[in-house]
């Protein structure tokens, strides 16, 4: 089975849209409150959930005619989304350890994908 570019794609896309998503609840996990009314009310929350449903209908998307070892580690590249929306909207460090971690994670996809 060869997986289709626009399987590669729209996995892609869900990943991106994933880390949007991730930033989302962080920022709406600050207003958190167990009260229902205002769980509703925390609209990054809301939007961080609505992000990761649209996030996963790419993603079930992609997989339909793509291989899932080579399709699902794609998924990994939010985690290099997430560290910029960290750097960008939360003024989190950039540190060696995590560019040395992220580059360990790109290293791994990209074996992936030439192994296919």
């Amino acid at each position: 089975m060869t997986t289709p570019l626009s399987s590669v794609l729209l996995v892609l896309v869900a990943g991106f849209i994933g880390s949007i998503g991730m930033a989302f609840l962080k920022s709406g996990a600050g207003r958190l409150s167990m009260d229902v009314r205002a769980l509703l009310s925390n609209w990054p929350l809301v939007a961080g959930i609505a992000l990761f449903v649209l996030s996963s209908a790419f993603f079930v998307l992609g997989i339909r005619q793509g291989e899932l070892t080579v399709l699902y580690p794609m998924v990994s590249l939010g985690y290099v989304w997430a560290l910029l929306w960290a750097r960008l909207f939360f003024n989190e460090r950039l540190t060696k350890t995590k560019v040395a971690g992220l580059s360990m994670v790109m290293a791994g996809i990209v074996l992936l994908f030439i192994g296919k």
